[in-house]
């Protein structure tokens, strides 16, 4: 009985070694953001083409500031789409064109219209007149920005000299949509 008592204090002393380790143990946080992409809707809304009593051969110029609030880079591309609330087809016969801002007077944008084409004169149509591509990635024709960087872009709408007289008090109404993304990690 002495014998299995000094076993046993002997197994429990040995398993009190087993169990005593060094250890060390480090915890570190990390914190993750996510940037933001975000265009300045006040700046776009600035864009007014709006006018009345066009004659055929008129046109119409605006610039607008396309800015980057976000914090990251971003590529945007513009569609439209045009109603003919009167039946008249307008919308089939003015044609929008798209430029940089002026290279002679760019303090005074879009005075000259001679900056670099974005888009050559298009017929508004139903939906024809955009640049680049909304959807997802990179597409021919997309405009990019860097975090706080902008851009002057001129539009002028024209209605063409040779418009005829089916046009009279014709009315068309375009809705000019800018689509920014991403473009780290989206090729």
């Amino acid at each position: 009985m002495l014998l299995m008592g000094a076993l046993a204090m002997l197994g429990l002393s040995a398993g009190q070694l087993s169990l005593a380790l060094f250890t060390d143990q480090e915890t570190v946080t990390g914190t993750f953001s996510t940037g933001s992409i975000i265009l300045d809707d006040v700046k776009i809304d600035a864009l007014t083409l709006t006018t009345s009593d066009m004659m055929p051969g008129d046109t119409v110029t605006d610039d607008v500031v396309v800015e980057n609030d976000g914090t990251s880079q971003l590529r945007y591309a513009l569609s439209t789409s045009s109603t003919n609330a009167d039946a008249k087809a307008l919308r089939d016969v003015l044609t929008l064109t798209v430029k940089t801002i002026d290279v002679t007077t760019p303090g005074t944008p879009c005075d000259n219209f001679d900056g670099t084409s974005v888009l050559a004169a298009t017929v508004l149509g139903a939906g024809t007149a955009a640049f680049g591509n909304p959807a997802a990635g990179s597409q021919a024709g997309d405009r990019t920005l860097n975090a706080a960087a902008n851009e002057t872009l001129c539009f002028r709408v024209t209605l063409p000299s040779g418009t005829g007289n089916a046009y009279q008090s014709a009315t068309s109404t375009t809705t000019f949509t800018f689509d920014a993304e991403q473009t780290a990690s989206n090729p």
